[in-house]
């Protein structure tokens, strides 16, 4: 074996080792999840740290789902995420192609607002949202889980990466053709974004489904609630049933990883889509 190959053997081994102690570092929270949803509520308090159960505690999800109204939380989730990206998707969509295709005064300036609303923490403008959706008297509703967060910056420069990758003779020829900016889009721009736009619903899915801040102010009724204002009751001022939370919270995220594990690649597509032609 050359003095080349050794190095590149020994550069690969360190570049798996280092992986593999980031993923050990990232799977540690959902094994501490899954064990302690298991366990009684002494194990967990036991020092040292007792991490398998001594017997499987099935009982702690039959808590949960008795004190939580499990059903109509997930309802909600599922109304408010599904609504959520099914809308971001036309919206930021419709202003990427506008950004990316079509040439009008000011368009470089109102893009680079556009990417300055990233930097502003949304604490900042939940006050203000608050009052206003007040003053509509839309609290404790779907118009204001949903219609608020039907805009994403994010998405918008993130489509807008892929169409710029588009290659620009399909739209003139289209053009030539005597289709419209609206046949084009619809016809040509969202059919070859179906990569682009799995992998925007995924990071759309995963925000919106375990958003907490937004719903928890928006939301009074328990029947509005979504799984993670719901969860979040479970914590108690003096003192959390670590048991019941764990278990909780093991069966609100249990549907997100079947989606990453369905659509881990269109996920590992989007990071790279953020790199495209700028």
């Amino acid at each position: 074996m050359t003095k080349y190959k050794i190095r590149a053997l020994g550069t690969n081994l360190l570049i798996y080792l280092v992986l593999s102690i980031g993923a050990l570092i990232m799977i540690i929270p959902f094994i501490w999840m899954f064990s302690t949803a298991f366990k009684t509520f002494q194990e967990t308090l036991a020092i040292p740290i007792q991490w398998l159960p001594s017997s499987l505690q099935l009982d702690n999800f039959r808590e949960v789902l008795d004190r939580l109204n499990f059903t109509r939380f997930y309802i909600n989730s599922i109304i408010v995420t599904v609504s959520i990206t099914v809308m971001q998707a036309l919206v930021c969509t419709m202003a990427a192609y506008g950004f990316a295709r079509i040439k009008f005064p000011g368009r470089d300036i109102l893009f680079m607002l556009l990417l300055s609303m990233l930097m502003v923490p949304p604490q900042m403008t939940l006050l203000p949202s608050f009052l206003l959706l007040n003053n509509f008297g839309w609290i404790d509703t779907y118009q204001a889980l949903i219609i608020p967060r039907l805009f994403s910056a994010f998405g918008t420069f993130f489509l807008r990466q892929f169409f710029l990758s588009i290659p620009a003779e399909l739209e003139e020829a289209a053009i030539i053709d005597g289709t419209s900016r609206w046949g084009i889009y619809w016809r040509i721009f969202l059919p070859l974004s179906k990569t682009a736009l799995a992998a925007f619903a995924v990071f759309t899915v995963l925000w919106a489904w375990n958003d907490l801040m937004w719903p928890l102010i928006m939301t009074r009724r328990e029947s509005m609630r979504v799984l993670s204002v719901g969860i979040s009751t479970l914590v108690g001022q003096h003192g959390t049933r670590n048991n019941w939370l764990m278990a909780a919270s093991m069966l609100a995220t249990a549907p997100m990883i079947i989606l990453f594990t369905v659509l881990q690649k269109q996920f590992i597509a989007g990071i790279t889509i953020t790199g495209m032609k700028a």
